[in-house]
């Protein structure tokens, strides 16, 4: 059996799942998540547990039983504790700064770049003097909080020589050397 796919998943106090059919949803304090559940993966809730089972050996099977574990997982994860992600703006003048959930990016264009995020994610912006200023986006959907970095991430990504760019707070820039005389 696939590891991931038949270890079970806790349901913590204050979640309730709703499982209808083919479909599964994730309730908590933070919001509320729906997943479809395709390919004869079964799903099954035991005494505060659920337990995802697949009809066969087949390697499509194998590879939905844990995508499917991991997916409910991480929605239980969300509406429970949620979802952070921070992008950290590296280069001179770099800036950032947001009003409600419009971000404003100065990022060494002739213009700042203006993004409207979506209202399940929270934006925050954080500019101390002497530091690199730091983005933090917080959701309770996984999938969403990773999408909206990435697309953020997409405007400026780090280059490879001084590291200019935006990248995720702890990402390890793989570096080049410059010129050699």
């Amino acid at each position: 059996m696939s590891r991931i796919g038949k270890s079970p998943i806790a349901i913590p106090a204050g979640v309730t799942v709703t499982i209808n059919g083919d479909t599964v949803t994730v309730k908590g304090k933070l919001g509320e998540l729906t997943q479809e559940i395709t390919d004869g993966i079964s799903i099954k809730e035991e005494e505060g547990v659920l337990v995802l089972d697949r009809p066969s050996e087949s390697k499509a099977h194998k590879a939905k039983h844990g995508l499917y574990r991991a997916l409910i997982n991480n929605m239980i994860e969300g509406v429970s504790n949620g979802w952070t992600k921070q992008l950290e703006l590296v280069g001179v003048g770099y800036r950032a700064s947001n009003q409600g959930n419009v971000l404003d990016l100065a990022i060494g264009f002739s213009h700042n770049i203006i993004l409207d995020i979506a209202p399940e994610v929270k934006v925050e912006t954080v500019s101390d003097k002497g530091k690199n200023p730091i983005v933090k986006l917080t959701s309770f959907d996984k999938q969403l909080v990773g999408q909206v970095a990435a697309k953020i991430r997409s405007f400026r990504a780090p280059e490879p020589y001084k590291g200019k760019g935006i990248k995720f707070v702890g990402e390890e820039l793989r570096r080049k050397a410059g010129k050699s005389a």
